[in-house]
């Protein structure tokens, strides 16, 4: 809290003196207190016309006086329910001058905003291709070779044209969630076109625009990136809901894991977990080699799952919140990046990362052997064995990991910094646009009406988890604070620090077998 000031002291705190007595009124004395009470009466209307004007005076029983540091102004919180027509036969669309335009926050100033968690500097990263040249509408429509869908927001409204099917609800879910970003924040994103890739694998190869005459390369949206590709990462379709599975909206699941009765780190049992889809990738199939067998005991019990058997029987089984019996939950990609890295690092258990090739729009920001244990992909079972060894060995530094992991989960991906990614990647894009967004011929407008009021199949599970994730009404807060890109020594530092545990990983696991190996 900021000190009081000489005028509030002077005011309201208690005298240390004792007054004199009092003696018979004079005309002077008279006149001095109807001066004094002048200038009381003066300063509370001063007071009551800072506190209206941002800066609440918080008067306490010793009559203080105190001034907030961060000035707010009173702004109510109000829920808008979705304003669905009540006949079925009806044709549902966007309401007109319904919700917000605009946007009103507490917090007079932005800058006194809470500043983001340090996975969001990969923005800008993430849009270093377009830094020099800006984004033209050539390059915008040069992504539709392979985009699931083209999105325009214009006039904080949405209007989407689809290219092709998505696999399952990909799309529907995330077309939701930026929805969802706008009852979130009405009025405050910019006029903006995209377009988005919901298939697995990032293709726009950084090659293929390098050299003195190579053109700047399309953008593209999608939910997962490597190395050699410069797709632009988003947040993925699950945050809302995978409902062909039921797996929950992620902020339900947080809680969920938050506040059930998980069994106690130092209770669960001492192996590596892992149940999934192994027909997907080689690089499963070849996990599955680590299984216990009556010859060998890897540390390690993976089990498939049978989403069509699992399906028939009600999900009972798939609950990812009580998923966290194990110490130790291996996370191995599939096709491409997976979703249930999120729902594995969430657990309190000591995430073990089998070095993937892909990574999402948090991973790049989580260090090994700080938020997860590094795993070979080159020798899958050996390296699984060391870590569970190790864990098992030193307690106490393993459960931090898992801790630390958790920690990332609930304080730093919580879905209010879910959204304000959003945000601040889409107005640092809407930044680089060279032309004015407009909206295609064969675009439809799309609101959470039009998606929600009416959604239907999957056994009621679509509209239940839109339901579930939408938006009550407008943030009373703004955006948290982007911080400024990486500086080319900070982020050669952060790489090679993460290198280095990788390597001292390595190091430790070599020690481990050769000692072994000499017994």
């Amino acid at each position: 809290m900021l000190q009081r000031s000489g005028l509030a002291r002077h005011f309201f705190e208690k005298p240390s003196w004792r007054p004199p007595p009092l003696k018979r009124k004079t005309p002077t004395t008279t006149a001095f207190l109807v001066l004094t009470v002048f200038l009381m009466a003066a300063f509370v209307t001063y007071s009551s016309w800072i506190d209206s004007s941002g800066v609440f005076l918080e008067h306490s029983t010793d009559k203080t006086v105190v001034i907030s540091e961060k000035p707010k102004v009173a702004v109510r919180r109000i829920e808008i329910p979705l304003k669905c027509t009540k006949n079925k036969n009806q044709t549902q669309t966007c309401p007109k001058n319904y919700y917000p335009k605009t946007f009103r926050a507490e917090d007079i100033d932005p800058s006194l905003n809470p500043v983001c968690p340090d996975y969001f500097r990969w923005i800008h990263e993430d849009l270093r291709p377009w830094k020099t040249s800006g984004i033209t509408r050539d390059m915008v429509e040069r992504a539709n070779r392979t985009a699931t869908f083209h999105l325009v927001i214009k006039g904080g409204r949405a209007y989407v044209k689809n290219f092709r099917k998505a696999i399952q609800t990909r799309d529907v879910f995330t077309i939701w969630g930026i929805l969802q970003l706008l009852r979130k924040y009405p009025g405050k994103l910019p006029d903006l076109e995209i377009m988005f890739d919901t298939e697995d694998r990032p293709v726009i190869k950084s090659r293929d625009y390098k050299g003195p005459n190579a053109t700047a390369p399309p953008p593209l949206f999608r939910y997962c990136g490597d190395k050699e590709t410069l797709d632009i990462v988003f947040p993925d379709w699950s945050f809302w809901g995978w409902a062909e599975i039921n797996i929950i909206p992620w902020d339900s699941i947080l809680k969920d894991i938050k506040e059930g009765k998980k069994r106690k780190w130092i209770d669960r049992e001492p192996y590596a977990y892992w149940k999934g889809n192994p027909f997907v990738d080689e690089k499963r199939q070849d996990l599955l080699k680590c299984n216990v067998t009556g010859q060998q005991d890897w540390n390690a019990r993976l089990f498939i799952q049978d989403w069509i058997l699992e399906s028939q029987q009600g999900f009972k089984q798939s609950n990812v919140a009580d998923q966290c019996t194990y110490r130790y939950k291996i996370y191995i990609e599939g096709y491409a990046w997976s979703v249930s890295e999120k729902y594995i690092l969430a657990c309190d258990s000591v995430t073990l990362i089998v070095q993937p090739q892909f990574y999402d729009f948090f991973m790049r920001s989580m260090q090994p052997v700080e938020h997860y244990w590094p795993i070979r992909n080159d020798d899958k079972c050996r390296s699984l064995k060391f870590a569970v060894d190790w864990g098992n060995n030193h307690k106490k530094k393993a459960h931090e990991i898992g801790k630390a992991a958790s920690s990332f989960m609930q304080e730093q991906l919580k879905m209010d910094y879910i959204y304000d990614y959003m945000y601040h990647l889409l107005n640092e894009y809407a930044k680089l646009l060279k032309f004015k967004p407009r909206i295609p011929e064969g675009a439809m407008e799309l609101c959470s009406e039009v998606m929600a009021c009416k959604a239907e199949g999957l056994e009621g599970r679509k509209k239940k988890f839109m339901m579930e994730s939408l938006v009550k009404g407008p943030s009373i807060t703004n955006p948290c604070t982007l911080p400024p890109p990486y500086d080319t020594r900070a982020l050669a530092a952060f790489l090679r620090r993460k290198n280095n545990s990788i390597l001292q990983v390595k190091k430790w696991e070599k020690g481990y077998w050769e000692s072994l190996n000499k017994q």
